[in-house]
């Protein structure tokens, strides 16, 4: 029986976790929802045990703020990437690193798996997007285009796309067979922070403009403009079955939209300081939120 998207939610806080000594930029859920990985401007990532809070590795390598942080889809694999022009490959069950990946010359923003955990996008502020082979640490194709930086990036669910968004104010759409992008989603009007793809194809885009734009990918057509937040958008992430966006900003507001009607639905509890990522679980019931002070799901 179809459930009324409200009723997902409760605004209770369940967890907090507290060991960061800066700002937490990123934070993911693995596949099983037994970990949770955080990463931070103190150059250092976490894994948690998310039933405990227990921490279980402080994971060191990084020379420089870690922007952004993910599991493989296949769960046994995470990535990051750092200001220190670096993205590291790591295995989760003992956190040792595999590869660490130096094509980028300035600070790497957002990296991202594919959904069959082969491959691996990097992107920063040298402009460029690298797809990389997970198993060699080999880089397999340079994605040009933006003319600022790339602030963020996702797979499509299905792996035959990717988007980039960007301070130039565009998001790009591009094909892995070129190096051309196939769509420039022009609209925003301001940076682009965050972007996520549902798995029915339909891709959201947040910007420091404090609007989030939800895409038809196919025809590059506006399907919603969701209005709500009045600070900068930060993060953004679908629930499984594409019903739900959570969203979050530098209002310190986590909000969830219906994206069948493109309303809000619920405000969740406001956090203590801006609200830089969000994940949903995998069973959609549970929204991993991180601030600069701290992060709770």
């Amino acid at each position: 029986m179809w459930k009324n998207p409200s009723e997902y939610f409760t605004t209770t806080t369940k967890t907090f976790f507290q060991r960061h000594k800066g700002e937490v930029n990123s934070c993911a859920i693995s596949p099983d929802y037994n970990l949770i990985l955080t990463c931070s401007d103190d150059s250092r990532i976490h894994i948690w045990e998310s039933k405990t809070g227990e921490l279980q590795h402080k994971v060191t390598g990084h020379t420089g703020p870690v922007k952004s942080c993910c599991f493989s889809p296949n769960g046994s694999l995470f990535a990051s990437s750092s200001h220190d022009c670096s993205v590291r490959i790591w295995r989760v069950d003992n956190a040792d690193c595999l590869h660490v990946l130096t094509d980028h010359c300035k600070s790497v923003e957002t990296v991202c798996f594919s959904p069959d955990s082969t491959h691996l996008l990097s992107a920063g502020w040298d402009r460029s997007a690298i797809l990389w082979e997970v198993k060699s640490g080999q880089n397999v194709k340079t994605f040009h285009g933006h003319t600022d930086v790339i602030q963020c990036s996702a797979f499509s669910t299905t792996g035959s796309s990717i988007a980039t968004g960007s301070w130039d104010y565009t998001v790009r759409l591009w094909n892995l067979q070129s190096d051309r992008p196939v769509r420039i989603l022009k609209g925003h009007r301001g940076n682009v922070s965050c972007v996520c793809f549902s798995v029915s194809g339909m891709l959201a885009s947040g910007s420091w403009d404090k609007t989030i734009r939800v895409w038809n990918t196919n025809k590059g057509s506006l399907i919603f403009l969701l209005k709500g937040h009045c600070g900068w958008l930060r993060s953004l992430s679908f629930s499984r079955d594409g019903i739900l966006l959570a969203s979050t900003g530098h209002d310190k507001m986590v909000k969830l939209w219906d994206c069948e009607k493109g309303k809000c639905i619920k405000v969740l509890k406001r956090m203590i300081d801006m609200v830089h990522t969000c994940s949903f679980s995998p069973s959609g019931t549970l929204i991993l939120a991180g601030s600069a002070g701290l992060y709770q799901t």
